[in-house]
């Protein structure tokens, strides 16, 4: 394997080839390379490379970020005022004497032209839904009508019970429009998971769909949409969307055609840098999900810089990343027009018919900014899917992949089957900041199995257990400095504790994200795990990234999941390992032997577990994230319904086999 060797001391040796560099003129094509002209002629800065500009970014923060809301000219003609009065986590506070609404910008769409496209939808549930950026503005002007008439205000929450389509989206941008508050879930989380959520926010408004089709399958919601309105008794009014055939209609509702029906002003109220925006949450494996709020300016400031200056998305581009509207992604993909892109929305199955549909997608709508994830990447290369045969792909400039590490594999099978030319960004964040804080540059070379850099603005470091920086070495993953689009809070944790508790407790005054980081000499990164789901074999710490991708590298394994249980009397403990066999396929001892092989020769003899065991399913969130946190407590005696919160489970029956197992292994 390629990427960073770890030995047994955790000291990193950098391995990686070089897949992609950037070309020699990469300052007059990208917007990067227009920024640091426009900082060198404005601002009388002149930086060497990226790493020069991003140490910059990181040390004089309010230099840098009032710089990118100049460059992007987020308010014309109103001035932002100073940029940070108070440089301190938790409390930092940006531009405090700002006035700004994030709709506004949105739908101001620079470069693009009233008739040109601006979202373009694609279902399996319905035909193509396509909006010029006319009929965007039309839309949300309807929607934000429909809202003033069911009574919404500044303030006020607005919850989306909706699939990732354009009416979505309008609905975001109507509701931010006014100043009121927006949460969506994705209609396939169940209505416990859905009221865990929104009964802490309280909403007066729903929107919701009746129900979806995903692949072959047509699924009923209308049940779920009126047990979630009876368990919300703040909702005063419910706004239903047409979506599948053949089924009942909800009750005492509106359709979105009624709510739509009547023109009115697109007005925005205008509100300070902190004022919330939308709710989002944690994935609530272990209790109730935490709501975090961002604000309007943090979110817009940091995805304009993203955006733009990491993706280098602008005029001309369409960006695609395929989400459902209950992960952070989506939030993050519907403010690409904030720099002039189109976005493509894509609401089914992404393996249906085949996993050659989103590529197909892509050729279709003109993708040129392909984001998925780092499992469909890797299900297609384990496929031996070639998308540059199968689709025409040659507009794709840029591939992101998210949601899970992507080993040395996935980068070059993407160079070998979607484009030699194509800038791939592994990209790694969260819910909690709504944004990637390390990933790809165009001024970046990639290489193999590593995350390009840290992104501009991002003081992440990797700290040991003392609380000092390192690098080439395993850590945890912190941010120094604070983020504009770092929470606003928590909904309704007036004193903030419950925040601070989160984020800085650990290190006071840092944030600890929960990740293993390496960062290396040459600058770049490798997320290896979470560090509350820790490896621990003799004092070394191991990541699971570098099991999944060896294990599920085996076409006899379909998925995996890896745990280690410490021995209280400071003992090795266990290294346990459970694999759900490809289709036709048993965990047999000549299987068992190949698996160990497999982690001895390619990461160690520390990696070999010290049992193997076959289980039906891997439990995933619904965002699919492993769960080995939930597993580890379920096997050292915790409940299942206490170890995780089956409603944020996207297969909560999952965990029968593991409740099993303790109880086999306590008898």
């Amino acid at each position: 394997m390629g990427g960073i060797d770890q030995d047994a001391t955790g000291e990193a040796a950098e391995t990686g080839a070089v897949l992609w560099r950037p070309p020699a003129d990469v300052a007059d094509r990208t917007r990067v390379g227009d920024y640091l002209r426009w900082l060198r002629e404005h601002r009388g800065r002149d930086f060497a490379g990226y790493a020069d500009l991003y140490d910059w970014s990181v040390t004089d923060l309010a230099g840098f970020w009032s710089s990118v809301w100049e460059y992007f000219d987020l308010t014309p003609g109103v001035p932002a005022g100073p940029a940070l009065t108070e440089d301190r986590m938790p409390g930092a506070r940006w531009f405090p004497q700002a006035r700004l609404n994030y709709a506004q910008r949105v739908l101001a769409m620079p470069g693009l032209a009233d008739d040109d496209l601006a979202v373009l939808g694609r279902s399996q549930s319905r035909g193509p839904v396509e909006l010029t950026a006319a009929q965007l503005r039309d839309q949300v002007a309807r929607a934000r009508a429909g809202l003033v008439r069911l009574g919404v205000g500044r303030g006020d929450r607005v919850a989306a019970y909706l699939p990732n389509v354009p009416e979505t989206v309008v609905l975001l941008l109507a509701t931010a429009s006014l100043g009121a508050v927006f949460s969506s879930c994705a209609p396939e989380f169940g209505t416990r998971s859905v009221c865990d959520r929104w009964q802490q926010i309280e909403p007066t408004v729903l929107v919701a769909v009746d129900g979806y089709q995903y692949g072959r399958k047509a699924i009923d919601r209308t049940a779920e949409v009126a047990a979630i309105r009876d368990a919300l008794p703040s909702v005063r009014h419910t706004v239903v969307l047409s979506y599948l055939d053949g089924v009942a209609a909800v009750p005492d509702a509106l359709s979105w055609q009624e709510f739509t029906a009547e023109a009115g002003p697109l007005e925005f109220e205008q509100v300070g840098f902190d004022h919330p925006l939308y709710v989002l949450y944690s994935s609530g494996t272990t209790g109730l999900p935490k709501p975090i709020v961002h604000g309007h300016g943090g979110i817009l400031l940091e995805h304009v810089k993203s955006h733009a200056l990491h993706a280098d998305l602008g005029p001309g581009d369409r960006f695609f990343w395929f989400s459902t509207t209950g992960w952070m992604m989506w939030n993050y993909l519907v403010s690409a027009p904030a720099v002039g892109a189109a976005i493509v929305l894509y609401d089914g199955n992404p393996g249906y018919p085949d996993l050659g549909a989103l590529w197909q997608l892509a050729a279709e709508t003109g993708v040129t900014y392909f984001g998925t994830s780092a499992p469909f990447l890797l299900s297609c290369r384990k496929a031996e899917l070639v998308p540059n045969q199968l689709a025409e792909l040659s507009r794709i400039r840029g591939v992101g992949s998210t949601g899970a590490p992507l080993p040395p594999e996935g980068f070059r099978w993407v160079y070998e089957n979607v484009g030699a030319d194509v800038l791939l960004s592994s990209f790694s964040g969260g819910t909690d900041v709504c944004t990637g804080f390390v990933g790809g540059s165009p001024l970046l070379p990639v290489y193999e199995g590593e995350i390009s850099g840290r992104c501009l603005g991002c003081a992440v470091e990797s700290f040991d257990a003392n609380g000092t920086p390192q690098r080439d070495r395993l850590g945890e993953l912190v941010i120094t400095r604070p983020m504009p689009s770092m929470p606003v809070g928590f909904w309704g944790d007036t004193d903030g504790s419950r925040y601070a508790d989160a984020y800085f407790s650990v290190f006071p005054g840092v944030w600890r994200h929960g990740d293993w980081i390496t960062i290396t000499s040459r600058g770049t990164c490798l997320i290896t795990g979470r560090s509350d789901a820790t490896l621990n074999r003799g004092g070394v710490r191991l990541g699971t990234a570098e099991f999944y991708s060896v294990v599920e590298g085996l076409p006899q394994v379909e998925d995996s999941v890896v745990v280690h249980l410490e021995d209280d009397e400071g003992g090795a403990g266990e290294l346990l390992l459970f694999v759900v066999p490809a289709a036709g396929v048993d965990l047999d001892d000549e299987l068992r032997r190949t698996i160990n092989t497999a982690l001895r020769s390619n990461l160690s003899p520390r990696h070999v577990p010290d049992a193997i065991y076959q289980v039906p399913a891997v439990p995933h969130t619904l965002s699919a994230k492993k769960l080995e946190v939930p597993v580890k407590r379920i096997l050292t005696g915790t409940p299942a319904d206490s170890a995780a919160a089956k409603g944020a489970l996207a297969n909560p029956e999952s965990l029968s086999a593991f409740e099993q197992l303790a109880r086999d292994r306590q008898g």
